[in-house]
């Protein structure tokens, strides 16, 4: 595996792989890899060569008083997970490299931008697509692979290729879960361990609601008022947002139908952790998958 700090170097390296008729693909990461990494890793790997993993912690994503300078790093417990899953680029540029001296240009997806996180981190999503974009422009990647426990990061990135006629498909793949249903995420190592034991609430939560489908309910507002009550349960956990919105719009709906998410920000501890659930409609029932 070839380490690459400068956009130049990625540049020539990328460019170098597409002249030679490979596809490039590409999984953006802020480093503190994990299993869930490793299956996007692997996804790109089954369909692409040479495979690029971007490790970039990105200032543009964080706002007052959040998490940036205590984000976990662990660049070399990072490179030997992805010398082992076979990674041919890290690409892991400084912070000046990305954003030089005068920088001044930023994405902004509206509408799909203010809702959910975007209500709840404002700014948020606008650092999101910068930073993205600005990864798309120096790989060029044929596909760039996202997971879906970052569902509406997912769908505003899809929106901005569409909207920009890029040339990178988008690829969105499942959640992966620890064996007691926690979505695994970076963010997990700040969990004491009470904490970690209260965070499965957010995966009992959606359960609930999954049950209740699985039953016959397809009111909405029933649905989250079941998922509240699973995580009022919890002492620990605090709910931001629980609701079930239309997996293209993020506008909230009434009554399930077509495809729709049921998604959550939950405080444990000062820790914040999302979830969500994809929920679609198959024939006369709906097909729920955590």
């Amino acid at each position: 595996m070839e380490t690459i700090h400068t956009i130049e170097w990625m540049k020539q390296a990328a460019r170098r792989a597409r002249a030679e008729g490979q596809l490039v693909g590409l999984v953006p990461t802020m480093g503190a890899l994990h299993q869930g990494h490793a299956a996007l890793i692997r996804a790109a790997r089954r369909e692409c060569s040479p495979v690029v993993v971007s490790i970039f912690v990105n200032p543009k994503q964080f706002g007052p008083g959040e998490d940036l300078a205590k984000y976990p790093r662990a660049l070399e417990t990072d490179r030997a997970l992805l010398e082992s899953e076979g990674v041919d680029y890290l690409f892991a540029p400084a912070a000046a490299e990305i954003y030089p001296p005068g920088f001044r240009s930023y994405v902004e997806v509206e509408e799909l931008s203010k809702r959910l996180e975007g209500r709840s981190r404002p700014g948020h999503f606008r650092g999101v697509a910068t930073v993205v974009l600005k990864l798309f422009q120096i790989v060029q990647p044929w596909r760039a692979y996202f997971g879906r426990k970052d569902a509406q990061q997912a769908r505003i990135i899809g929106q901005m290729a569409s909207d920009l006629n890029l040339d990178t498909e988008i690829v969105v793949c499942p959640i992966v879960r620890e064996a007691d249903g926690l979505a695994m995420s970076s963010r997990n190592a700040y969990l004491k361990p009470d904490e970690r034991a209260a965070a499965t609430v957010l995966h009992r939560a959606l359960a609930a609601a999954r049950d209740q489908i699985a039953s016959g309910e397809r009111d909405t507002a029933r649905l989250v008022t079941a998922m509240r009550r699973v995580i009022a349960q919890e002492p620990l956990a605090a709910a931001d947002y629980v609701e079930i919105v239309d997996a293209q719009t993020f506008e909230p709906i009434v009554r399930l139908g077509g495809a729709c998410l049921g998604v959550m920000a939950v405080f444990v501890g000062t820790t914040r952790l999302i979830d969500n659930m994809l929920i679609e409609e198959d024939k006369e029932s709906f097909r729920v998958s955590l």
